[in-house]
């Protein structure tokens, strides 16, 4: 139980420090740019992630406020994610589980969490996939928080560490299956 605990601690001392600075950057878009900070083409048009050496690596730009953010696919269902490598889990809110899928009697919001916006509640699931470009990772772990407590969807540890590797260079986040 103590375990527990302290991993929801940790996720509630990440969404206090992320969700408000994500929210700072949430304008508009420049009008070249699509879903997701990936890095250009040379022809000025928005690139799918941007594969590296190697077929199962891509590589996100950083935008302004130097997060990382993507579109993902969760469970089959697109979605722009921030990637955050200060929580250990996939964090998404009510409305995307239902979303995914996921109904009622499976979201058992039994564990309590303060956040940014306050205290919350929020249910444990296993995400059956994510995929970012031609990347997939089975079986992840996340939390759905209440709609009010999480606006955007945290893609954290539970998905990276399915990873071969992840690391940051000159402004861009490489992933590597």
């Amino acid at each position: 139980m103590l375990v527990r605990t302290i991993i929801f601690a940790s996720i509630a001392a990440v969404l206090a420090t992320q969700v408000p600075s994500f929210f700072a950057g949430t304008g508009p878009q420049p009008a070249n740019t699509l879903s997701a900070n990936y890095i250009s083409s040379e022809s000025g048009m928005p690139a799918a992630p941007a594969p590296a050496s190697g077929s199962n690596v891509i590589r996100l730009q950083a935008d302004a406020q130097g997060h990382y953010t993507g579109s993902f696919k969760i469970n089959g269902k697109p979605v722009q994610g921030l990637i955050d490598t200060g929580a250990t889990y996939v964090a998404l809110n009510e409305t995307l589980a239902r979303r995914m899928g996921f109904t009622a009697n499976q979201l058992d919001f039994r564990y309590g969490v303060n956040t940014a916006n306050g205290q919350t509640k929020a249910a444990h699931v296993t995400l059956d996939r994510i995929e970012i470009g031609g990347i997939r990772v089975r079986d992840v772990e996340a939390f759905v928080l209440k709609d009010e407590a999480l606006t955007t969807t945290l893609v954290g540890m539970s998905f990276l560490k399915k990873l071969a590797s992840y690391s940051v260079a000159d402004g861009s986040l490489s992933l590597k299956q």
